[in-house]
């Protein structure tokens, strides 16, 4: 059975253990603290020298890190990823966007404002306006789309929507006010009606 190196509270993590579970993938965790510095000693270096999770472990010993290569590896020929072309491209197009414009925004206020030490937090607080902002941008670009799609990729919930979903679902814990954006709202309802859908907290 692969093994995933996680942090439970960690939404990239989360993003592999939902799309395993949507797909009937068994998976043994195997999990870190969030500020144990465990997965920068040597035993793990050596599994993913970026020193990070998630981090999955296959049965012959290989490895595959990060987020969107590992639920892509997944999903290839299932459910969760469009059959055209195009819409796998536009799959792609939205994970892109949540790594560079979502993630770095959305993801690093719920860290610093929920988890963080708070005299650690004292340090960044003056960045909070901007992640704020540039999450808020974010969510709007998202909002646009789903105001006219059900979904980010083709007609059907994706690993796009799954890598989405994750920090999305949660945003609140970083400050943000989904109520503001109702079409992601609507399509949050969504993802959480589909198949073997799993909260966060799940394991």
């Amino acid at each position: 059975m692969p093994i995933l190196h996680q942090m439970q509270m960690s939404g990239n993590c989360y993003k592999v253990r939902l799309a395993a579970h949507q797909l009937g993938i068994a998976l043994t965790l195997k999990d870190y603290g969030l500020m144990d510095g465990a997965t920068r000693k040597p035993e793990f270096l050596k599994l993913n020298p970026n020193g990070r999770v998630p981090l999955l472990e296959f049965e012959d010993r290989r490895t595959l890190a990060e987020s969107g290569a590992i639920i892509f590896h997944l999903s290839e020929g299932t459910r969760l990823q469009p059959a055209s072309a195009w819409d796998r491209a536009q799959m792609l197009q939205w994970m892109f966007f949540e790594q560079y414009s979502h993630e770095p925004y959305i993801a690093v206020a719920r860290f610093w404002l929920s988890y963080a030490r708070p005299e650690e937090l004292e340090k960044k607080r003056h960045l909070v306006p901007e992640w704020h902002s540039k999450g808020n941008a974010a969510l709007a670009v998202m909002d646009g789309h789903l105001g006219t799609h059900d979904w980010f990729a083709g007609n059907a919930c994706s690993i796009a929507d799954i890598a989405l979903y994750a920090y999305t679902h949660v945003a609140a814990e970083g400050g943000f006010e989904l109520g503001d954006f109702p079409a992601v709202s609507a399509w949050i309802s969504r993802v959480k009606a589909e198949p073997g859908h799993i909260p966060i907290e799940a394991r």
